[in-house]
C-alpha cells in the first residue's frame, strides 16, 4: 500500500467555484512562501546541523550537478494524480527537511528526462523513477556503520562507508540548513518490486493491466488536518489520500516494499491462453448486474489466487510451497488439499524451468505457460453437505434429522436421515448448491448404508428415487433437467456415489452470488407394491458435483 500525502487545500462535496477559490489561495501561498505550508504534515524531520544554504542552493552552487538541477527545476510535484505548479527545486529550497543523493553530470541521460517532463504522464514517470529514487524524508549521513535509508518511492537502500546501494559517493554528508546532500558518481539503481515489474515490463503487459484496473484512492479524513466547517462542509488544509489496490488486498501485497514474496507469472502468450480458458468458467447470465466486470474479476482471481507465496509463511522453499490463500487447519479430512504445491522445482513442479527475475520485495518466476491446472485451483469439486440445514430449500411428505458420525467414509462427519411422513409417502427434498461455474460436472448423490451406525441393522433394501436439476440459461430463464426420468437405485451394502447426470454442462455460473440458480430435487419413487423391495428412509451424505474438463 502506498500513501501519498496531499498538502494543498481541498474541499469535500463543495460546489466547483468554492473549490477553485480555495485552491487558488493555496497555490498563491505556496509560491510566495517557498512551500513552507507543505511542511506541517512531516513531523520528526529535523534540520541538519551546520550549513547556511538550503539544499537547493547547495546543488546550484556545484557545477558538477547542473544536469541534476535542470531535471529538478522541470519536474513538478504531483498530488492526487495531478501536476502542481511546484517544482522539486521549489521544494528543496523551502523549509522541509530531506536527504538527497545527487548524481554528477554525464552519469545519466538528462535530455531524455527533460523530454519526458514535457507531458503529465512523463513528468509522473520522472518523479516516480528518478526524483523519488534520490530523495528521502529522513536525515541520513553515511558512516562506517552500515544503515539503511527509506526513499520517497518506499525503496530501502543500504548506506555503507562511502557508498549508497553500492554507488560510490564522491562527496558524502554535505550539510544544508534543511537536510543532507550526498554527491554520487552515478544515479542510484532502481529495482522494481513485483507489482511494478508486472505493470511495467512489456512481457507482462496484459497481466499488469488487469491488476492496475483495481487501483483506487481513498480519502482518509481521520489523518487529514481540518480547518473547520464552511457552510456545513468540512474543509481540509492537509489532505491524506491512500492509494491502494483492491485486488492486492486479497491476493497479496506485492506492491509493499516491506514484504517478501515469490510469485509465478506466465509469458504474455501463456497468460492469454490461461485467461481465455478460465473466463469460460465465469460466464454469468444476462440478468446479473455488471456481469462482464464480475467475469473479469473472478477470472483474474482464479489465475492469481495461488500464484503468490509469502516467503515468511513457508516451512521450506524447495519441498513445498503454500500460497497466500492457504489457511492452516482449514483442510477437511477426506477432501482434496488446495493451495499447497509439492516439489515446486522438481519435474512437473510449478516453478520447474522458470526464469528468476529479482525484485525489490521478492522474486518473480517467469514461466512460458500458466503452470497450474484448473482442477488445482478454481475448477474444484462442489459439496452440498445435506446435514447443513441452510442448503435445504424445501421438502414434502417427510421429516429429516441431522446425524453426526465421524468416519473416513462420511463427508465432514455428518449425514441427513430422511424419514417418510407415512409408510407409503414418496417424499421430496430440494437442495441448493453454491458457487457453480459454467462448466461440466458429474452430478452425484452420496448415499450411506443403514449399517453405517448400526452394524446389526438387517434392512438392506436399496433406495429408489428420481432427480431433477434446476438451473438457468444464458438469458436468465429457468430450466430443468429430469435426468432422463431415470429411476436411481443405490447399493445398500456400501457408501454409494450415485451419478444423477454425467458430464452435465451448466451454461452459466453462479459464483459468489447469493441468489439461488442451481438446485437438485430428489424424489422418492417407490410404488405401493414395491414397498417390500425398497426403503423410503434414506441416509444422504451429500450432493456432490465432480468437475469434468473436456
Amino acid at each position: 500500500m502506498r500513501q501519498k500525502v496531499m498538502n494543498r487545500l481541498t474541499r469535500v462535496w463543495r460546489s466547483q467555484w468554492c473549490v477553485m477559490r480555495v485552491a487558488l489561495c493555496v497555490v498563491t501561498a505556496t509560491l510566495v512562501g517557498a512551500c513552507s505550508e507543505w511542511t506541517d504534515h512531516y513531523d520528526g524531520a529535523e534540520s541538519a546541523e551546520g550549513g547556511n544554504l538550503t539544499l537547493w542552493q547547495q546543488l546550484k552552487a556545484n557545477s558538477q550537478l547542473s544536469d541534476f538541477c535542470q531535471v529538478l527545476e522541470q519536474t513538478k510535484v504531483f498530488r492526487m494524480h495531478k501536476k502542481t505548479p511546484v517544482s522539486y527545486a521549489d521544494l528543496l529550497d523551502g523549509g522541509q527537511s530531506f536527504t538527497i543523493v545527487a548524481p554528477v553530470n554525464g552519469s545519466f541521460n538528462k535530455d531524455s528526462l527533460l523530454q519526458l517532463v514535457q507531458t503529465a504522464q512523463g513528468d509522473s514517470v520522472v518523479e516516480r523513477f528518478f526524483v523519488f529514487n534520490h530523495l528521502a524524508r529522513s536525515l541520513n549521513s553515511v558512516g562506517a556503520v552500515p544503515t539503511s535509508m527509506l526513499l520517497l518511492n518506499k525503496k530501502h537502500v543500504a548506506l555503507a562507508d562511502g557508498t549508497i546501494e553500492g554507488v560510490r559517493l564522491t562527496t558524502p554528508n554535505v550539510h544544508a540548513k534543511n537536510g543532507v546532500l550526498h554527491i554520487a558518481e552515478r544515479p542510484l539503481p532502481y529495482q522494481r518490486n513485483l507489482y511494478e515489474t508486472l505493470c511495467d515490463l512489456p512481457e507482462f503487459k496484459d497481466l499488469g493491466s488487469n491488476l492496475r484496473q483495481y487501483e483506487e484512492d481513498e480519502f482518509d479524513a481521520d489523518r487529514s488536518v481540518s480547518s473547520g466547517i464552511i457552510e456545513g462542509v468540512p474543509v481540509y488544509v492537509d489532505s491524506v489520500v491512500t492509494e491502494y489496490n483492491r485486488m492486492l488486498q486479497t491476493i497479496g501485497y506485492i506492491d509493499s516494499e516491506d514484504s517478501l514474496y515469490w510469485m509465478v507469472a506466465p509469458s504474455a502468450a501463456g497468460w492469454k491462453q490461461a485467461w481465455d480458458e478460465a473466463a469460460t468458467y465465469f460466464q454469468y447470465d444476462e440478468k446479473v448486474l455488471k456481469r462482464d466486470s464480475l467475469q473479469q474479476y473472478w477470472t483474474n482471481r482464479a489465475l492469481l489466487d495461488d500464484a503468490i507465496f509469502n516467503v515468511n509463511d513457508q516451512r521450506t522453499l524447495t519441498d513445498s510451497l503454500v500460497s497466500v490463500q492457504y489457511r492452516r487447519g482449514s483442510q477437511v479430512a477426506g477432501k482434496p488439499v488446495y493451495h499447497i504445491f509439492q516439489k515446486p522445482f522438481g519435474q512437473g513442479g510449478i516453478l520447474n524451468g522458470a526464469e528468476r527475475i529479482e525484485c525489490s520485495n521478492g522474486v518473480l518466476f517467469k514461466t512460458q505457460q500458466w503452470p497450474f491446472t484448473p482442477e488445482q485451483t478454481y475448477f474444484r469439486p462442489l459439496w452440498c453437505e445435506s446435514e447443513q440445514m441452510q442448503y435445504i430449500l424445501n421438502h414434502r411428505d417427510c421429516s429429516y434429522n441431522t446425524r453426526r458420525l465421524v468416519a473416513d467414509s462420511i463427508s465432514e462427519g455428518g449425514y441427513l436421515q430422511i424419514v417418510p411422513e407415512r409408510a407409503t409417502s414418496n417424499w421430496e427434498l430440494t437442495f441448493r448448491v453454491n458457487n457453480t461455474l459454467s462448466g461440466a460436472y458429474d452430478i452425484c448423490a452420496v448415499i450411506l448404508p443403514k449399517t453405517i451406525n448400526d452394524a446389526a441393522n438387517a434392512d438392506l433394501r436399496p433406495n429408489k428415487f428420481k432427480a431433477t436439476i434446476n438451473y438457468v440459461n444464458m438469458d436468465g430463464s429457468e430450466a430443468t433437467y429430469n435426468c432422463e426420468n431415470t429411476q436411481f437405485k443405490n447399493n445398500p451394502e456400501r457408501v454409494d456415489t450415485v451419478v444423477l447426470a454425467e458430464n452435465f454442462k451448466l451454461p452459466v455460473c453462479n459464483y459468489g452470488q447469493n441468489d439461488i440458480k442451481f438446485s437438485i430435487r430428489l424424489q422418492c419413487s417407490i410404488t405401493a407394491r414395491e414397498t417390500s423391495s425398497y426403503s423410503r428412509e434414506m441416509y444422504l451424505d451429500c450432493i456432490y458435483l465432480r468437475p469434468r474438463r473436456n
